[in-house]
């Protein structure tokens, strides 16, 4: 509970952080890196996404997942409105036949983060609704930040965008007769690199998976997750990855292969 306490403590203490830093900080290079944290956007993306997720003992899941962006500029503060929602077919020995492979609606989430010129990072929240009759609302803070090398497409580097999130779980749903699932408390992190492999493709590791401290039960779950991106055009992006799991005394999948296709308007 010491350690709990102490990683709440500073995880709230970043905002803070953030907001305090000055223009002149961010913009002056530390390690040959200059922050990028306020550098977005204003296109509308929608992205289409599939996963293949294998949950051991011959268990797997498919996932479809719409996911669309759209910029947000509320006088100084300016970011990004993300929301996403998914179906996902199960199927394995463990699985009632009657659901088995069929589609049906998982959650749904709405990602609100932003921030002000002179920011070192943005600030945002998350809440996750799930549209099935079993799980649990999900709601809590982020926080992140961007780099980027100060000599633009000459490095090998595209940028470097770590992000922590605490989720918080709440109002439990479990179908008749079923026990409540137990209430989540999560810490996520993502310390996403992303390397240019080309002008239009680059390789990005921890972008979708990250790692997850799991505070209610504990344990860790920790992936290596790659994701190769290349833009076919300015409005047309497409991406395939992969995750698995290294560390996992918190059980969250074995392994996992996705893909995207992105269009930007």
């Amino acid at each position: 509970m010491g350690f709990l306490r102490a990683l709440t403590f500073s995880f709230l203490c970043i905002p803070i952080a953030l907001v305090s830093a000055a223009e002149p900080t961010s913009s002056t290079p530390i390690l040959g890196l200059i922050n990028a944290s306020q550098d977005r956007s204003q296109d509308h993306i929608l992205e289409f996404w599939g996963y293949h997720d294998y949950q051991g003992s011959q268990n797997y899941a498919d996932t479809l997942k719409l996911r669309y962006y759209n910029p947000l500029n509320l006088g100084d503060w300016h970011g990004t409105m993300r929301l996403d929602t998914a179906y996902t077919a199960s199927y394995g020995p463990q699985q009632s036949a009657q659901s088995t492979g069929t589609f049906s609606p998982n959650n749904a989430m709405l990602t609100i983060w932003g921030g002000q010129a002179g920011w070192f990072g943005n600030i945002g929240a998350r809440i996750f609704a799930p549209l099935s009759n079993s799980g649990q609302w999900l709601a809590g803070p982020q926080v992140s930040t961007s780099f980027k090398p100060a000599n633009g497409e000459k490095s090998v580097i595209s940028d470097i965008s770590p992000l922590a999130r605490y989720m918080f779980g709440f109002n439990p749903k479990a179908p008749a007769g079923s026990s409540l699932p137990p209430l989540t408390s999560q810490l996520e992190l993502y310390p996403t690199i992303g390397l240019n492999l080309s002008p239009s493709t680059q390789i990005r590791f921890w972008d979708e998976n990250g790692a997850v401290y799991n505070a209610a039960g504990g344990g860790w779950f920790v992936p290596i997750d790659a994701m190769v991106t290349h833009r076919l055009s300015k409005n047309i992006l497409f991406a395939i990855g992969g995750a698995k799991q290294v560390v996992q005394t918190y059980q969250l999948y074995n392994w996992s292969v996705y893909g995207k296709i992105s269009l930007s308007f």
